[in-house]
C-alpha cells in the first residue's frame, strides 16, 4: 500500500490518499545516470513525485522492489533505474529479512514461492493498524521488522508460560477421557448383541421384499400389455359401416358421398397411426395393414372410375346446352357443374394424400374432357362475336368451314394475320390520294387509317361504338369464366392459389401433351410452389384456345377498321390491370398481358401507317388543295381518341402517338404546300394550320400545347404573308410614282422640293391620280376578291378574315400615299379621287355581293 501523508494541525502525519500496491504498474526513475530526486508512479494515472534527496528516492524504490519480489505475483516495471542499484537490491533484501524468508526470496526455492498465499482483508487491516502505530514503518522497514520480531518473541514467551500454567487442568482432562473410553467399550458390546438379534429379522424381511417385487413386476407387465392391446384395438379397428361404405357405398348421392368421405378419413387415420416399436412385427398388425391397403386400393379405383364417368357425363350435358347460346354473345355457365363436383373435393384430397398416381390420372382426364368442351364453347362464342362485328353471315360461313381442331385454330390465325399483312402491304397503292373538290372532305379520299379497302364514310360512330361494346362483352364474359374455373380447380384438386410455404423448391412441372413431368415419385405430393404452377399449367391446357381466338378477333377488328385498335388498347389495358390486381401470376393475367402486346403492336402499326400514308399523299394539279385529308383525319383520330382514352390507364401511349402524328402532319403539310401549283403555298399553310390550331384548341390536349402554339404562329405568319402578297400594289402606277418620290428623298432632296423635279411635279402627280378613279379602284378590289375566293376553301371560312386584313392593308397604303402628298406637295390642293370611307364602302359592298 502506497500512502500519501501530510502534517495536520496537531503536527502529526495524516494519510490523505493511498493506493494499492497491486495497482502499481511501473516506476519511472526519470534519469538513471544522474542524481535526480524526481520519479513517477504509474497507476491508472501517472503521479509525479519529488523526494527530499536522491538517497531517499533510491531507498523508496528499494522498498517497493522488495515488496514486489516478496508478495506480488504481477511484477512491477522499473524504468530509468540505475542497473547498479537493481543489482544491489537483492543483497539488501538478504540482509533485511529473516533467514527463512531469505531462502524463499533469494534462495530460489520455487516451492516456497508457489505456496505463498496473499493476505486476506482482515490481515491487511491488522498490518495497516500496526504500521500506522509506528511512524518509521515506511521510511525504515528494517527497524520496523526488528520491532515486530521483538514483539513476536515476547508473545511466544507469554504463550509458553500460559501453557505451563494449565498443566494441572490437562491431567484432569486426560483422566476424564480414559473413563469415557471405558464407557464406549461397554456400549459397543451391547450394540453387537443387538445386531446379532436383528440379523435373522433382516433375512426374513428380504425374502418378503423380493416376493412383493415379483408381484409388482407381474402387475406392471399385465397393465402394459393391456394398454398395448387397447391401443391397437382403438386405433387399428375400422367399423363395419366404414368398410361397407368403402366397398360398395353410393358415390352418386349426397348421403353416400358423405358416408364414403367419413369412411375414407377413418381409413386414412387407421393407416397413418404411429405404431410403437415392435408393433410392426405382430402378425395381426401386418394382416390389418394389408387389409387397409386392399380397402384403399379398392376405394381409390371406385372413386377414380366414378369421377371419370362424372367428367364425361358433365361434359356431354354441358354440350347439349350450347345451342341456346349460339345466337347470344354469352358463354355457358359452368356453376352447376362445379357445384356438383365440389361435393367430391374432400375425397379428391383423400386421393391426393393416399394414391397420388390415380389423383394425377384424374387431373389429366379432367383437363382432356374440359379442354375439348371449353374449346367448342369458346370457338362458338367468338364466331358469334365475329358475326356481330361484321354484321354479315359471310364471315361466319367462312369461319364455320374450318375444322374444329387445333390445326384449324392455327390456320385461322395465320389466314387472318396473312390477310392483315397483305392489306398492310397494299396501303401504298390504296392511299395515293388525289385531292378533288373541296365540297365533300370525307369523300375526297379513302380513309388514311383504313386497312381493309373501306372508306371512312362507310364507318359510322355507331359502328365503332358497337365494336367497342362487343369487344368489352367478349372480355367481360371470358374473365368470370376463367376466374370461376381457376377457383374451382384450386378447391376441387386442393391446390394453393395465393399462399406460399417455405420448403425445398423442385423444378416447375409443365404440361406436355396432358401429362405431368415431375422430379419425384408419383406418390409424393407436390410442394406448394409447384401446386401454384400446376394451377397455371392446368388453366393453360384447359383454355389453350383463348389466346389464339382473341388474337384472331383482334386481327378481324383491326381489319374492319384500324381505329378499333384504340378501343381494344383501352379495354384490354383495363382488364389486364384488373386481373393483375387480383393475381399477377394467374393464367388470366398472363394471357391478357400477351394479347395486350398484340393490341399495342396493332396500335403502333396504325400510327406508323398514318404517318406513311401522309408521306404518300399526292395532290391534284387542277383543283385547289383546301384542307388536306390527313389533317382532317388527324382531327377525327384525335376527337375519337380523346373520347376513348378518357381516364384510361394507357394514356401515355396515346400521348406518344400524338407527338409522332402531329410531327408528321406538320412536316407533310409543308411538303404539300411546297409542291402545290394551283393553290399558293401560303394558302395551303394558312388554312391547314388554322384547322390544326382550331382542333387542338377545341380538344385541349395537354401534351400538344407546344404544337398548338406553333400551329397558331404558322397560321398567323402565312396569313399575313398571303395578304401582303395577294394585295400587292392595287394602285400600281401611283405606287411606282411614290416609289420614285421616296427614292429622291433618299438621295438627299428635301421633301418639299420634290415637286420641283420635272418627273415628279404636280402635273405628273395629277395625271397618275386621274388614272385611278373610284370606279376603277372598286373594279380592282372586286377582281382581287374573286381571286382570293378561288384560292380559299369554304371549309375553313377564312375569306372574310383575309378580306378584312386586305382592306386594312389597302387603307394603310392609302394613308401612306396621303402622307407623302401632304409632305412633298404642301398647299397644292392635290388629293386622291376616293376616300377611306369609299374604300370601306367598296369592300363592304363587294363582300355582300358575293
Amino acid at each position: 500500500m502506497v500512502k500519501h501523508y501530510r502534517i495536520g494541525l496537531d503536527e502529526k502525519y495524516e494519510v490523505t490518499k493511498k493506493w494499492s500496491l497491486d495497482d502499481l504498474q511501473m516506476i519511472d526513475g526519470k534519469e538513471a545516470d544522474t542524481e535526480n530526486p524526481e520519479f513517477d508512479l504509474h497507476f491508472e494515472k501517472i503521479y509525479k513525485w519529488v523526494a527530499s534527496s536522491t538517497a531517499e528516492k533510491n531507498a523508496f524504490i528499494s522498498c517497493i522492489w522488495k515488496l514486489n519480489q516478496r508478495y506480488l505475483r504481477k511484477k512491477i516495471d522499473f524504468v530509468n533505474v540505475s542497473s547498479q542499484l537493481l543489482e544491489e537490491l537483492p543483497k539488501v533484501t538478504e540482509e533485511s529479512v529473516p533467514s527463512g524468508e531469505n531462502q524463499s526470496v533469494t534462495g530460489g526455492d520455487e516451492e516456497a514461492v508457489d505456496e505463498y498465499q496473499e493476505l486476506n482483508a482482515r490481515e491487511e487491516q491488522d498490518i495497516e493498524i500496526m504500521m500506522e502505530g509506528c511512524e518509521y514503518a515506511i521510511s525504515n522497514a528494517e527497524a520496523f521488522a526488528e520491532k515486530l520480531s521483538r514483539e513476536l518473541q515476547v508473545l511466544d514467551g507469554a504463550n509458553i508460560q500460559s501453557i505451563m500454567a494449565s498443566e494441572k487442568q490437562v491431567n484432569i482432562l486426560m483422566k476424564l477421557l480414559d473413563e469415557a473410553l471405558k464407557e464406549v467399550d461397554q456400549i459397543e458390546m451391547k450394540l453387537s448383541s443387538y445386531e446379532e438379534m436383528l440379523q435373522s429379522v433382516k433375512e426374513q424381511m428380504d425374502q418378503i421384499s423380493e416376493s412383493n417385487h415379483l408381484i409388482h413386476l407381474s402387475n406392471t407387465n399385465n397393465v402394459k400389455l393391456l394398454s398395448e392391446i387397447e391401443f391397437l384395438v382403438n386405433h387399428m379397428d375400422l367399423a363395419k359401416g366404414h368398410i361397407k361404405a368403402l366397398q360398395e357405398g353410393d358415390l352418386s348421392s349426397s348421403r353416400g358421398i358423405e358416408a364414403c368421405t367419413n369412411a375414407a378419413d377413418a381409413l386414412l387415420q387407421c393407416m397413418n397411426v404411429a405404431l410403437r416399436p415392435g408393433h410392426d412385427m405382430l402378425l395381426a398388425v401386418k394382416q390389418q395393414q394389408q387389409r387397409f391397403s386392399d380397402l384403399r386400393e379398392l376405394f381409390a379405383r371406385r372413386l377414380a372410375s366414378h369421377l371419370n364417368n362424372v367428367f364425361v357425363q358433365q361434359g356431354h350435358d354441358q354440350s347439349s346446352t350450347l345451342a341456346q347460346h349460339s345466337i347470344e354473345l354469352t358463354l355457358p355457365n359452368h356453376h352447376p357443374f362445379h357445384r356438383d363436383l365440389l361435393r367430391y373435393a374432400k375425397l379428391m384430397e383423400w386421393l391426393k394424400n393416399t394414391d397420388y398416381g390415380k389423383y394425377e390420372g384424374l387431373t389429366k382426364n379432367y383437363m382432356d374432357y374440359l379442354s375439348r368442351l371449353y374449346e367448342r364453347e369458346i370457338k362458338d362464342f367468338f364466331e358469334v362475336a365475329k358475326i356481330k362485328m361484321t354484321g354479315t353471315t359471310k364471315e361466319s360461313k367462312k369461319f364455320a368451314t374450318l375444322p374444329r381442331k387445333e390445326s384449324a385454330v392455327k390456320q385461322e390465325t395465320e389466314s387472318l394475320h396473312g390477310s392483315s399483312g397483305k392489306l398492310t402491304g397494299s396501303t401504298s397503292s390504296l392511299n395515293k390520294l388525289s385531292v378533288q373538290s373541296s365540297g365533300n372532305r370525307r369523300s375526297q379520299s379513302s380513309s388514311l387509317l383504313d386497312m381493309g379497302n373501306m372508306s371512312t364514310s362507310d364507318l359510322d360512330v355507331a359502328d365503332r361504338t358497337k365494336f367497342d361494346k362487343i369487344f368489352e362483352q367478349v372480355l367481360s364474359e371470358l374473365e368470370p369464366l376463367c376466374l370461376a374455373e381457376q377457383d374451382f380447380i384450386s378447391k376441387f384438386f386442393k391446390l394453393q392459389q395465393h399462399q406460399s410455404m417455405p420448403g425445398t423448391m423442385t423444378e416447375a412441372e409443365e404440361l406436355d401433351g396432358g401429362t405431368f413431368s415431375r422430379q419425384h415419385n408419383s406418390g409424393t405430393p407436390l410442394p406448394v410452389s409447384s401446386e401454384k404452377d400446376m394451377i397455371r399449367q392446368m388453366m393453360i391446357k384447359i383454355f389453350r384456345c383463348i389466346e389464339p381466338e382473341l388474337n384472331n378477333l383482334i386481327a378481324l377488328g383491326d381489319k374492319i377498321d384500324s381505329f378499333n385498335s384504340l378501343y381494344m388498347l383501352v379495354k384490354m389495358s383495363h382488364h389486364v390491370w384488373t386481373a393483375q390486381n387480383v393475381d399477377p401470376a394467374s393464367f388470366l393475367s398472363t394471357t391478357l398481358g400477351n394479347v395486350l402486346v398484340t393490341v399495342k403492336r396493332n396500335f403502333d402499326k396504325c400510327i406508323s401507317n398514318q404517318i406513311r400514308q401522309m408521306e404518300e399523299v399526292k395532290i391534284s394539279k387542277k383543283s385547289k388543295v383546301g384542307i388536306l385529308p390527313f389533317v382532317a383525319e388527324f382531327e377525327e383520330f384525335a376527337g375519337l381518341a380523346e373520347s376513348i382514352f378518357k381516364n384510361a390507364e394507357r394514356r401515355g401511349d396515346l400521348d406518344k402517338a400524338y407527338t409522332k402524328l402531329i410531327r408528321g402532319v406538320f412536316v407533310n403539310v409543308e411538303k404539300v404546300a411546297n409542291e402545290s401549283q394551283k393553290t399558293p403555298r401560303d394558302v395551303v399553310m394558312m388554312e391547314n394550320f388554322h384547322h390544326i390550331f382550331a382542333t387542338l384548341s377545341r380538344l385541349k390536349i395537354s401534351c400538344l400545347e407546344a404544337e398548338k402554339k406553333e400551329a397558331k404562329q404558322k397560321y398567323t405568319d402565312h396569313l399575313q404573308s398571303y395578304v401582303i402578297y395577294s394585295l400587292g400594289q392595287p394602285l400600281e402606277k401611283l405606287n411606282h410614282f411614290f416609289e420614285g418620290v421616296e427614292a429622291r428623298v433618299a438621295q438627299g432632296i428635301r421633301e418639299e422640293e420634290v415637286s420641283y423635279q420635272l418627273a415628279f411635279n404636280k402635273q405628273e402627280l395629277r395625271k397618275v391620280i386621274k388614272e385611278y378613279p373610284g370606279k376603277e379602284v372598286k373594279k380592282g378590289l372586286d377582281n382581287l376578291y374573286k381571286k382570293v375566293d378561288k384560292h380559299l376553301c369554304e371549309e375553313e371560312n377564312l375569306l372574310q378574315v383575309v378580306w378584312h386584313l386586305m382592306q386594312d392593308e389597302f387603307i394603310r397604303q392609302y394613308k401612306h400615299f396621303e402622307g407623302l402628298i401632304a409632305r412633298c406637295y404642301p398647299g397644292s390642293g392635290v388629293t386622291m379621287e376616293f376616300t377611306i370611307q369609299d374604300i370601306l364602302d367598296y369592300c363592304s359592298s363587294i363582300a355582300q355581293s358575293h
